[in-house]
């Protein structure tokens, strides 16, 4: 009996990577691929950029609203005192090899909070709020403190003084940060903390479906965060830019990559929604140019390679709609904050669990587990071959 027979009339086409299938309502953010233009709860990723705080920006995203100055500061207070990790989940860290990925480190790390913390009381309000302060307190913490870990080193207690991008810069680099490298890391929290369907939003609410508890859908949408389709291309521009070496070597790099495969894969370029320059990389590039001037080192020529390379790219392929998306600059700018670049992605999880506990929150206010089909391309009733039989 053929395929076909068994195909009900009713099976959709198949999609490739869900690509354009709605997968959930949300009001959480917005965006506009053509114009270049990305919004949380209405408001113009610029403007929370120029405005707002990331602890800020977090409690927009999962409580969908701006907070008053007495809300802000109970959230803060909140943040602030729930920053340190158990012991016993430092010493489950000290115990992972030196030489494993960091994303690998903090999805255990993530899941291991669920054993000191899970409930599965999803539907008490109390316990929502204090799992979304727990995780937005301590993913930091495990961050710095696995980075200081394999290298031999204790971690760096959090300080209470230190608002919360300034205490990660301290806890990972052992020093307080300048006032414009702490505000420069908090605004890129912000321009990472959503962006709609992602792939790692998507795992993030399938599992939220299932009513499981808030630390394994973090440490689920970290899983999958850590593929360099998704959160690892930050790390891969730096190695391009290492490679291309010079702002003279860009044009003969570039037309040597077309050359080779016309459809090459610069890192950093294109995305699957905008047609346009990505407005975060827009934000980034101003940053990494302030970074870069502050710096006065002339021997740091990778934000001039970058720039080249962005104007070669857009004369050659622009046309396709392939423009710098937000890992193109976002690594320049973490490098030149003293962030390791294998820390790049694990920064982006540290910004993305606040969208992630969006997305959580309102997967459980309308909720249905996730059970999609599948179209089906093996063969029917086939038999069993013994195994004396099968050649």
């Amino acid at each position: 009996m053929s395929v076909s027979e068994y195909t009900p009339a009713n099976v959709c086409e198949y999609i490739p990577g869900l690509e354009n299938i709605p997968a959930a309502r949300s009001s959480i953010s917005y965006v506009d691929g053509q114009q270049g233009r990305l919004e949380y709860r209405g408001i113009a990723i610029e403007e929370l950029a120029a405005k707002s705080t990331f602890l800020e920006t977090a409690y927009l995203l999962i409580w969908n609203k701006l907070p008053t100055r007495e809300e802000l500061k109970k959230f803060e207070t909140e943040i602030y005192s729930h920053r340190r990790i158990k012991y016993r989940i430092q010493d489950m860290m000290k115990c992972f090899p030196e030489t494993g990925h960091p994303m690998d480190a903090l999805q255990a790390s993530a899941a291991a909070l669920g054993l000191f913390y899970s409930r599965r009381a999803l539907p008490n309000q109390d316990y929502i709020r204090q799992a979304v302060v727990r995780l937005l307190a301590k993913i930091p913490t495990m961050v710095a403190a696995f980075q200081l870990m394999r290298k031999g080193n204790e971690p760096v207690r959090p300080r209470d003084d230190l608002d919360y991008s300034a205490n990660f810069l301290y806890m990972l680099g052992e020093k307080v940060p300048d006032k414009l490298a702490a505000r420069i890391f908090d605004v890129c929290l912000i321009l990472h903390a959503d962006h709609t369907m992602n792939a790692s939003t998507f795992s993030a609410r399938v599992t939220a479906s299932t009513l499981t508890d808030p630390y394994a859908v973090v440490a689920s949408a970290v899983g999958t965060l850590a593929g360099p389709l998704h959160g690892g291309a930050s790390e891969e521009v730096i190695e391009m830019l290492q490679k291309i070496g010079s702002v003279e070597n860009v044009r003969p790099y570039v037309e040597q990559c077309l050359e080779n495969d016309p459809k090459y894969k610069f890192m950093g370029f294109g995305h699957r929604v905008y047609k346009v320059k990505d407005p975060r990389a827009i934000v980034l590039q101003n940053l990494a140019k302030e970074l870069f001037q502050q710096s006065h080192d002339d021997s740091d020529k990778y934000y001039d390679i970058a720039v080249e390379l962005e104007k070669v790219i857009e004369e050659k392929v622009g046309h396709k709609g392939i423009y710098p998306n937000v890992d193109y600059y976002s690594g320049l700018v973490y490098r030149k904050l003293g962030i390791p670049a294998d820390l790049f992605t694990p920064v982006f999880a540290i910004a993305r669990v606040a969208g992630w506990l969006a997305h959580w929150r309102e997967q459980l206010g309308e909720n249905r587990i996730y059970r999609p089909t599948q179209i089906y391309t093996g063969q029917h009733q086939s038999s069993y071959v013994a195994i004396e039989q099968r050649s």
